[in-house]
């Protein structure tokens, strides 16, 4: 049963190849190596970005120098995916999940000042992460690498349950701007327990989203076996 649940959660989303996969409690991860770190790494980011803004709710980006160092860590999955799937170089599932995670980091950077730009009732103009945070995020990295790669492990089935409800969650987040372009819905929150509306309707865009995934993947796989 749970296994069937995580592998048509990432079932669209992933080649979900067991090679490079991670595993957990006897379960293959719901998606890769590469994809765990992102969408762990995403909703540990946010999860870090929570504890160190303290409710200022920045909807603006962070400094320049934070700005770069994202793109710099988002480029290593890029360079790490492209260099390995051409064939110039090997690559592990560490170096997959380590990249994938700094690429999920680096989201977090674009998605949450317009998440927050779009939400809230009140919207701060402070920039994200400014000052002490930033450099308290980036130390966060290394510590998520280790909870993501030796720690969460050692939780059997609870890792894939958990990076099941991180897919979800990423997709969530995204879709929470997509639903509060409505103007009718734009800056109506003041927390989360007050947009039962926008959080119903993005829970229903990703399961949209999921099912459309795997019915293109469905499709594709068909198309591939009868030519």
């Amino acid at each position: 049963m749970l296994s069937s649940v995580f592998h048509w959660v990432g079932y669209g989303l992933c080649h979900q190849l067991p090679a490079r996969s991670l595993f957990a409690g006897g379960f293959q991860l719901p998606v890769c190596a590469r994809d765990t770190g992102i969408y762990a790494g995403f909703v540990l980011s946010l999860i870090v970005i929570t504890l160190v803004e303290r409710g200022r709710k920045p909807s603006e980006l962070s400094r320049p120098w934070l700005v770069a160092v994202g793109a710099i860590i988002f480029g290593t999955m890029v360079v790490d995916g492209v260099s390995s799937y051409a064939g110039w170089r090997e690559t592990t599932n560490d170096l997959r999940l380590l990249t994938g995670l700094l690429a999920g980091y680096a989201m977090t950077l674009a998605v949450v000042p317009m998440l927050n730009g779009q939400l809230w009732t009140s919207v701060s103009r402070n920039r994200l992460l400014d000052g002490w945070r930033g450099a308290a995020w980036l130390v966060s990295i290394p510590v998520s690498f280790v909870l993501l790669r030796w720690l969460l492990p050692l939780s059997g089935v609870a890792y894939p349950v958990l990076l099941t409800l991180a897919i979800i969650a990423t997709y969530a987040a995204v879709s929470l701007i997509f639903v509060t372009f409505v103007p009718a819905l734009e800056h109506k929150m003041t927390s989360l327990r007050t947009g039962p509306i926008q959080l119903t309707l993005a829970l229903m865009l990703v399961a949209a989203e999921l099912l459309l995934a795997s019915g293109i993947r469905i499709v594709a796989e068909r198309f591939a076996a009868g030519s």
